[in-house]
């Protein structure tokens, strides 16, 4: 492959991430935890859009509970995003022939 050819589909490649990036972004993505007793939803930047609690979930004897509920519910949507995104710019370079893409 010749170096010119190799740079403009070096370009388009790159375009092409732009585009999956914007829409990654523009993306929500949401999880939830405790049976739904915890709903979070977040952008592919990894903005959290919301949090819904369910009223059981508040039990001011057990704050620890909320906590662990709260962690699970953003480290699920976090995997969703990470893995989207992971499958969006991966099929990307595929056939590049780029070490370590």
């Amino acid at each position: 492959m010749n170096m010119q050819k190799m740079m403009k589909e070096l370009q388009k490649m790159q375009g092409k991430m732009a585009k999956v990036q914007s829409e990654m972004e523009g993306a929500i993505f949401e999880a939830e935890a405790g049976g739904g007793m915890v709903k979070l939803a977040m952008n592919g930047k990894y903005e959290v859009q919301s949090v819904k609690l369910a009223k059981d979930a508040v039990d001011p004897n057990d704050v620890e509970a909320l906590e662990d509920l709260l962690l699970a519910a953003f480290n699920s949507c976090k995997a969703k995003v990470d893995e989207a995104s992971q499958e969006k710019m991966g099929g990307l370079t595929k056939g590049m022939g780029i070490p370590g893409m």
